[in-house]
């Protein structure tokens, strides 16, 4: 869940690229990392394995709205990509807030993409977490190669459950769909986050958080127009 950092007067979302091997994550987080101004991004930070790497950073976004005093903060990681660093996957998916399935669109990935989607589900479920709770939005990468699925066939396989979700076609390569991608996602975490706070104080108790939906709005529609 979001955390109030009261200290920093910020409140922070935990955003989790996740996908198979290759798949364009890390390229994701790299484009946006170069994108975002220094004075508003930490340190992109690898923490490498013998074969593979998780890799993450934080970022205030350039036009997020103040809300009574607070900043909002999005903390972006990627998962490894091979199946034979399952735990790291898990312990990057402690807290989670939001989601972007990274899917590779080249055909002969299309398995790997289905086992990777299983295996989020599996390990959001060992913590006692599904889909069905949390915002997610799935990107089909590398559009720019030669032998790629169509949409509708990655949308058949993927994008399948009772409740459909955004998904973006993308090339993170160039940065195409990258921020579409991440904007979507933003919006979807802010949206659940203020409704969140407005059933809090419906029922009466005392708020968790400082935000209103009508500030929540306008920081999504600054990523927006990023």
């Amino acid at each position: 869940m979001s955390i109030i950092n009261y200290a920093n007067k910020e409140i922070q979302f935990k955003v989790v690229y996740y996908g198979p091997a290759l798949c364009g994550k890390t390229t994701n987080l790299s484009h946006i990392h170069s994108r975002v101004e220094e004075k508003n991004k930490g340190e992109l930070v690898s923490l490498a394995t013998a074969a593979d790497r998780t890799l993450f950073f934080d970022f205030l976004p350039l036009n997020a709205v103040v809300i009574k005093g607070f900043k909002t903060k999005f903390q972006l990681y990627t998962v490894p990509g091979q199946v034979i660093y399952n735990a790291t996957r898990q312990l990057v998916l402690r807290s989670v807030d939001g989601v972007v399935f990274v899917a590779d669109s080249q055909w002969d990935k299309m398995e790997e993409n289905v086992e990777s989607f299983k295996n989020l589900q599996d390990n959001l479920a060992r913590q006692g977490m599904s889909l069905d709770q949390i915002p997610y939005v799935i990107q089909y990468n590398k559009r720019d190669m030669p032998n790629v699925a169509p949409v509708h066939y990655l949308e058949y396989l993927l994008n399948n459950r009772g409740r459909r979700v955004n998904s973006f076609v993308a090339t993170a390569t160039n940065g195409q769909g990258v921020f579409a991608t991440l904007n979507a996602i933003s919006r979807l975490l802010l949206q659940k986050f203020a409704r969140e706070t407005e059933e809090s104080v419906s029922n009466h108790q005392k708020p968790s958080s400082p935000a209103t939906s009508s500030a929540l709005s306008g920081i999504a529609a600054g990523l927006a127009r990023r």
